[in-house]
This record gives C-alpha cells, sequence and structure tokens, in this order.
C-alpha cells in the first residue's frame, strides 16, 4: 500500500511502525458553528484511510480532536494568535454561554458524523477535557527551554529551537510560514513563527479586574496556570491529546491542507521539542479543498453549505458521501448541485441493482468467487493500494455490475467493497427493494420503483400507458422520452411497469 506523505513530498510504501497496529490522528471540527460540507470531506478522508486499513488487515486506533477553546478568529487572516476566541465571538452572537455553545455544535457535529456513517473513533477528545495534559507538556517545552513570556501569553520559540539542530517548518515553506499573516505582526514575538502555547485571559496572566476590565469582556472559559490564568493555544491540544491516546511516536496524521502551512508545523515542533528528535508523525496525509461552482467556500459568499442545507433540498448523507467518492482526496473537489444530483442518481441506481443482486443470494448460498470476480476484486484493492484511488475503485464497481458475473458474486463482491466505501449496503438493500407502488389515475397499471417517483413522473407514465392501450404510438413516444429526460428508465413487464433510474 502506498500513501502520499506530505512530509517528504512523495509516494511511499506504508509501513507501520507497529504492525499490526496503526495509530491515526485527525484534526477534527472547532465546535462554534455549523460543520460545512467542505470540513467533512476531510474527515470522510479519515474514515476512508481507517476503513482502507481494516480492509487490509490492519488494526487501526482512532483519535479525532474537537476543539472547543483555543482557536483564534486571527487564524483566518494569517495569525493564529490573534483575535477573539471562536467560541467566545460565537456566545455573544448567540447570546449563550461559550459552554452551550461548544456543547450544541459538538451535538450537531456528532449526529452528521453518524449519518455520514464514519467511522467511530477510540476517542473524540475535546480540549477542554484535556487541561492537564496541555499544562503538562507546555511545562516540559518550558523546561527544554524553548519558551518566552509576552504580556499576552506563553510563547514558541522557533529560534531557539532551531539554534538546536531542529528544523521548523517541515511540511511547509519556511519562507510562506514567515510571510503568511496579513496582519501587522505582535511586536512582541521574537519571530513572526513564534507561536501561542498558553494565552493570558487578561494581561500578563492577571485575574479579572471589574475596575480596568469590561465585564462584558470577562471569558467564560479560562484556567489557573503555571503562569495565569488563561486558556491553551489552539495548536497544543492536538499534539497533548494525540501523545497520551497514540504514544509520543505514532503512524498517521489527517488535516486539510489548510493546516500544513502553521498548524501541523506547529504540532512537530512543540512535540518533538518534548520528545527529542525522533519522529512525532511517520505519514501526513492533507486534503484538498472542496470548490462550489468553481470556487471558494466562505461563509460571507453564502455557499458554505452544510449538512441541514442538503436536507432541506431532500439530499441524503448518503448522496454527499458517494460525491466524496467521484474525487481523489489530494484534488479539488468541485460541489454543484448538479455533481450532487448526478452522486444521488448514482447511489439509488447501485442500490437498484444491488436489490435486484439481492434476489439471487435470497435463493442461493455465496460461494467461491470465481476468477473474473478475483480479478474485479484485484482491481478494486489494487486502486486502494495506490494512494486511496477511489475514482478508479468506483469505475471497477461499476464495471462489475455491468460485467456478465452472475448475480450472486456481484452482491458479494458490492458488499465486501462497502466495508470501505461506507455506503451501507447492506442495510440499504434490506430497506430499499421495490417497495414503492403505485396506481396510475387513468390506465390503472401497476407501477414499481425503487425510488419514490416525483409526481410528473407518475403523470408521464400513466399517459403512456393510456396512450399504447389507445394504440397511440406516438404519444406513447414522447411520453418515453419526457420520462427518460429525467433521467428514468421504464421498463413494460407483465406485473406492470418497473421504474429504473
Amino acid at each position: 500500500m502506498k500513501l502520499f506523505n506530505s512530509l517528504t513530498r512523495q509516494l511511499e510504501d506504508f509501513e507501520p511502525i507497529n504492525p499490526p497496529n496503526v495509530g491515526v490522528y485527525t484534526c477534527g471540527p472547532t465546535v462554534y458553528s455549523y460543520v460545512t460540507i467542505g470540513n467533512w470531506r476531510t474527515y470522510f478522508l479519515g474514515d476512508l484511510i481507517v476503513r482502507t486499513l481494516k480492509f487490509k488487515g490492519y488494526k487501526p486506533t482512532y483519535v479525532m480532536n474537537i476543539t472547543d477553546v483555543g482557536h483564534l478568529t486571527g487564524d483566518n487572516l494569517g495569525d493564529a494568535d490573534i483575535g477573539e476566541d471562536k467560541l467566545e465571538k460565537a456566545a455573544k452572537q448567540e447570546q449563550k454561554t461559550a459552554w452551550d455553545v461548544a456543547n450544541f455544535y459538538a451535538n450537531d457535529f456528532l449526529e452528521g458524523y453518524r449519518k455520514l456513517n464514519l467511522t467511530q473513533p477510540f476517542s473524540f477528545s475535546r480540549a477542554t477535557q484535556h487541561i492537564k495534559e496541555q499544562l503538562a507538556m507546555i511545562k516540559q517545552i518550558e523546561e527544554k527551554g524553548f519558551t518566552y513570556r509576552t504580556s499576552d501569553g506563553i510563547y514558541f520559540d522557533t529560534q531557539k529551537y532551531e539554534a538546536e539542530g531542529n528544523e521548523y517548518g517541515k511540511l511547509s515553506n519556511i519562507d510562506q510560514v514567515k510571510e503568511g499573516a496579513r496582519v501587522e505582526p505582535n511586536p512582541e514575538k521574537k519571530d513572526p513563527r513564534d507561536f501561542a502555547l498558553w494565552k493570558f485571559s487578561y494581561p500578563s496572566g492577571r485575574n479579572f479586574d471589574p475596575e480596568k476590565d469590561n465585564p462584558s469582556q470577562k471569558r467564560a472559559m479560562e484556567w489557573e496556570s503555571p503562569w495565569g490564568l488563561g486558556f491553551p493555544g489552539w495548536h497544543i491540544e492536538c499534539s497533548a491529546m494525540s501523545t497520551k491516546y497514540l504514544g509520543d511516536q505514532f503512524d498517521i496524521h489527517i488535516g486539510g491542507e489548510d493546516l500544513r502551512s502553521t498548524h501541523h508545523p506547529n504540532e512537530i515542533a512543540q512535540t518533538e521539542a518534548v520528545t527529542g528528535k525522533k519522529p512525532f508523525v511517520k505519514y501526513w496525509l492533507h486534503g484538498a479543498f472542496l470548490l462550489v461552482n468553481g470556487g471558494r467556500m466562505g461563509k460571507s459568499l453564502g455557499n458554505a453549505y452544510t449538512l441541514h442545507d442538503l436536507e432541506k433540498k431532500e439530499y441524503k448523507p448518503e448522496h454527499l458521501r458517494y460525491f466524496y467518492l467521484t474525487g481523489h482526496y489530494r484534488q479539488p473537489l468541485n460541489f454543484t448541485w448538479e455533481n450532487l444530483g448526478s452522486a444521488k442518481k448514482a447511489y439509488e441506481h447501485l442500490l437498484e441493482r444491488l436489490a435486484e443482486f439481492g434476489k439471487d443470494v435470497a435463493e442461493r448460498k455465496p460461494g467461491k468467487l470465481s476468477e473474473k470476480a478475483v480479478s474485479y476484486d484485484s482491481q478494486f484493492t489494487k486502486a486502494l493500494e495506490n494512494d486511496l484511488q477511489v475514482p478508479q475503485a468506483l469505475a471497477t464497481l461499476w464495471e462489475m455490475v455491468k460485467s456478465d458475473l452472475p448475480a450472486i458474486e456481484k452482491y458479494q463482491l458490492l458488499i465486501s467493497w462497502d466495508e470501505v466505501l461506507g455506503l451501507n449496503l447492506a442495510q440499504a438493500t434490506k430497506e430499499h427493494g421495490f417497495n414503492y407502488t403505485y396506481t396510475g389515475e387513468k390506465s390503472g397499471i401497476k407501477i414499481t420503483s425503487i425510488v419514490e417517483l416525483p409526481s410528473e413522473i407518475l403523470r408521464h407514465i400513466d399517459d403512456r400507458e393510456v396512450a399504447r392501450k389507445d394504440r397511440d404510438w406516438e404519444t406513447a413516444d414522447k411520453m418515453r422520452e419526457a420520462i427518460e429526460s429525467q433521467g428514468y428508465v421504464v421498463e413494460d413487464t407483465e406485473d406492470g411497469v418497473v421504474v429504473r433510474q
């Protein structure tokens, strides 16, 4: 199995540190708002990797963090150490406490996670539940001599880190890291690349002073520390929690490509400052952005769609999941409603075919796969082994579905491959037989379908049947064309009309 390692910028053979065990960590959401479908693509990547590892016989231990404190708004401007805490800002806007905001959006995330059938991690680690571990790691970094104090917090000293023979910025170009900020640099920083490990709630780490401080600015989330009252920097949580659950070294770290510039280099630096020069993570995998109509996604653009937005348009989480499968994780994927509609049709067509195959399975017991079926299975697996080339795997799937393999073998392969695809095909087969039945109002004919049919399509089918009874072939052909133009196929059977997509 080969994976593209962002650390070395090349395709590498995957060799776990302690096979067959594999430690996997994914940077999860900051729960100040609803998760967008762009964010979900990253979490889908984590799920895909874990599923593929299991498919290959490995035993992954999967951890994902939930950031519920410390992620500042300055991150959007290129300096994650300035601005308001995103949770505190959302609390003011929604007139709730930061704790209430975090719990609400964390629960919404977990519900969406379930709907998308993403692999349940060994641990969903919340930053606020691991303050002790973060303080302990900051203390270790301080004891190693890599910190200094400013009026607003405790910072990591990148120059000192490099002076001792370490390399900072392994995942990104160092010049880009230095020049990435689009805001005035903090004059108290020794180097623009330095980053906060602990932020003070109030200047110099003192407590809230009602005579000096605005009561409306009092933080809901703050903790005592050896350096003063405050809260953790954004980066330290991932190092503290990943090493707690996966050890000082583990195999795979996953995140969106936007985390390559500073967040992940900072994770490496602060962790290896504690553990020594041994590599923190062996393989770094980064997912590309999700585009919308060929451009960037953004709340200010009104196109930062969520699962709720999709559900309002009657799309299911399975449709979005299938859409993600159509793109390779290192390539931008373009979201349009038309593309999502195509994914929906493909998914429901797959269910329809699987329901057909399932009828054969009910009558026969699965047996040893034929040589041709084994060949398809090998093609599917090789696509996954080649840096998770899921579009190639999907192409193999449809080639197999359309082949002359016996239905029972097609069914066996689809159920097996779904261990990776995560489309919940076995359950969907039970739930989605030809369970939509209609009777034409004019023709009285029985109409069956695996999917719910729009009233317009039902009307066309009904009119076509009336025309056929009247031997009006011209009208019947027009009705068939109208049906097919909407992506449906009509089959005339002894039991009535069967409609497919």
